[in-house]
């Protein structure tokens, strides 16, 4: 083996879409990765290990206490083969998992060959499900998600459709290009913002009309999570300062919740000062209720609100903390690229930004709630870079590659 490969382990476990594997991998040997498979005794019924051991051009490792096997041997070599593959591993993919590992993995349960090496290993770990719809709903099931999501373990959740069983619901195995797309992802990880510690603020705010209204935006935080998680994959340490209903960072990236501009703008009064860079990324309110209402407005009558001006928190970030390098994000609509380029070196100036992102939010198939995105980045010495439209993770991907390229966080 060409110590230069990275290496996946993969645990296998009795599901009917274990077949799947053998797909996923032909994808990562493709890319010249290095895969080592583990199976229970349960999933060696469902797929010869001869399968896999072809695909994969290594040894599938079932049994912890294999036929002759003696003690002294062990102790003569000192080599564990179940402690040896974990820590081979780069990266830990148990596809497909049962409720019945998941449970095992969110307890430590260690009795068999997969649970002993995966309690062993230091490696990120994967989880992809596969199982009934109404396993997958079990609140046991729920639990332990859960709790594996809190111990840092990346759950790449099932999809929706026909199961094995007959039935339709969310409990297919996802795609294998997904899985392997994750995969590649984890391996590709970096030091390229180690020691660096990272504030992100990500979705919209909401702001109070009565106990039971308010008005807000349509931001997702989709950006927000994917600048997060991109920073965390470099090696930074995060915090997510996120909107109570934005979307979450699929990895264990600490978090505060806000609801309102008021809420946001203590979080980042509280916690600037212990941060080098900030991504102001939320999509921050420009107004809020003058006086807002108790109890719940009757839809019998009209009602008129008045609107005042919110603080921008942007402008506040340097003042509270001067050294902190300011990366804002400014969304217009329908601007022409030069206008937009304009009003983020506006924007620099008001707020002494040390680059801004700007996007036009008018456009469908970028912006809020967009899956993807398209920006311009523009530096505090006018340098202006475009960023076309794709994924919000490649996105934030070349942003970041740029922003260090720029020297900015130096």
């Amino acid at each position: 083996m060409n110590k230069n490969n990275k290496t996946v382990v993969i645990g296998i476990t009795s599901s009917i879409a274990a077949f799947k594997i053998l797909d996923l991998i032909k994808n990562l040997k493709k890319e010249r990765i290095e895969v080592f498979v583990i199976m229970t005794k349960h999933a060696t019924e469902m797929v010869s290990p001869s399968e896999f051991e072809q695909a994969s051009g290594n040894k599938v490792y079932v049994q912890l206490f294999e036929k002759g096997f003696d003690y002294k041997t062990i102790l003569e070599n000192r080599k564990v083969e179940h402690i040896e593959i974990a820590e081979k591993a780069d990266v830990f993919a148990i596809t497909p998992a049962t409720a019945n590992i998941m449970a095992k993995i969110a307890h430590g349960i260690a009795d068999d060959f997969l649970t002993t090496a995966l309690l062993a290993t230091s490696a990120p770990i994967i989880i992809c499900p596969a199982m009934n719809v109404n396993m997958w709903n079990n609140p046991a099931t729920i639990k332990n998600t859960k709790k594996l999501k809190q111990m840092g373990i990346q759950i790449i959740e099932p999809s929706e459709g026909m199961l094995a069983c007959g039935t339709t619901g969310k409990g297919k195995l996802e795609e294998i290009n997904i899985i392997a797309s994750e995969i590649k992802t984890q391996l590709a990880r970096t030091n390229s913002l180690f020691n660096k510690k990272i504030l992100v603020t990500s979705g919209g705010t909401s702001e109070k009309i009565d106990d039971i209204r308010s008005i807000t935006n349509r931001s997702s935080g989709k950006m927000g999570a994917a600048i997060a998680e991109e920073c965390y994959l470099r090696g930074a340490e995060v915090l997510l300062l996120g909107a109570k209903l934005s979307v979450k960072p699929r990895y264990k990236i600490a978090e505060k919740e806000f609801n309102s501009t008021e809420d946001l703008y203590k979080l980042v009064k509280n916690n600037i000062k212990n941060f080098d860079i900030i991504f102001h990324v939320a999509a921050v309110s420009d107004f809020k209720i003058d006086k807002p209402l108790t109890g719940k407005i009757s839809s019998d009558n009209s009602t008129n609100l008045k609107l005042m001006p919110q603080i921008k928190i942007s402008d506040e970030i340097k003042k509270i903390h001067p050294s902190v390098k300011l990366i804002a994000f400014k969304a217009e609509y329908n601007l022409a690229e030069l206008d937009l380029i304009k009003a983020a070196e506006k924007k620099i100036q008001d707020c002494d930004a040390d680059a801004i992102i700007a996007n036009d939010v008018s456009r469908k198939t970028s912006g809020f709630e967009a899956d993807s995105n398209e920006v311009v980045i523009v530096l505090k010495n006018k340098t202006v870079k475009n960023v076309p439209l794709a994924p919000k993770r490649e996105v934030a991907k070349k942003i970041i590659e740029y922003l260090l390229e720029s020297k900015t966080f130096s």
